[in-house]
């Protein structure tokens, strides 16, 4: 593929646009200057430097990231900045978008794409994909609570019963909530339902994926190899 043309596919700009890149001297490949923007180089498992910037080449993007609070998951945010802010210009403009939502004040895992089959399997509700919450609530959190939400509880909009995969107590106010189901403002709504108050709120996993420990909030990376193999459902 033409390295203008592979700028482009990236989201670096128009293809114009990466066709000044190249002529500017801004890219490089393993450390040599690129200076013709119709030079063929092959993609698998490229690594463009950009601005002094690697940047690895994929069909297909699948980012993790650690949603502070304060950011909506929307490409249309209306109170906070969109979370996708938090991402590099070239992400952006290649389309990639949140697996799901977390609300504005939840914390945690969240999932980026640009691939839509890919968004499809992790959001699919016949997969219940269990998603792990740490919940700090404003009461103390007794075992009645904790037999409320594994036995299950009724939630305004459906008579059926809701029930946690799985519930532990973390603590005096902080419980550890097991979904796999994904209705709106599902924990805080459960957790009011047992006879608490959701205080914060953060998603520690998704599916096999856990939210690295060395990962701060607002930082993400690529998900590739077998890491990215691994969480994906099948």
């Amino acid at each position: 593929m033409q390295l203008a043309r592979l700028l482009h596919a990236q989201g670096f700009g128009t293809r114009r646009e990466c066709e000044g890149l190249v002529l500017a001297g801004h890219v490089r490949i393993a450390g040599r200057t690129c200076d013709d923007p119709f030079e063929e180089v092959a993609p698998a498992g490229l690594v463009l430097t950009v601005r002094g910037a690697d940047w690895p080449v994929v069909e297909k993007a699948l980012i993790l990231l650690h949603k502070p609070a304060g950011y909506e998951c929307s490409q249309k945010p209306r109170h906070h900045p969109s979370v996708l802010s938090l991402l590099p210009a070239p992400l952006r403009t290649r389309g990639v978008q949140p697996v799901g939502r977390l609300d504005e004040d939840t914390t945690g895992l969240l999932l980026l794409t640009d691939d839509g089959a890919l968004i499809h399997r992790w959001t699919s509700p016949k997969r219940h994909l269990p998603k792990v919450y740490e919940v700090t609530t404003k009461h103390p959190v007794d075992d009645a609570q904790l037999a409320k939400l594994r036995a299950g509880v009724v939630l305004d909009d459906d008579p059926a019963p809701v029930r946690a995969a799985a519930c532990e107590a973390a603590g005096e106010c902080h419980l550890r909530l097991t979904l796999t189901q994904g209705k709106y403002h599902q924990v805080k709504r459960m957790v009011a339902a047992a006879g608490n108050r959701v205080e914060a709120l953060h998603r520690s996993a998704f599916g096999a994926l856990r939210l690295p420990s060395d990962l701060a909030p607002g930082q993400w990376r690529w998900l590739s190899g077998p890491e990215a193999v691994a969480g994906v459902p099948g």
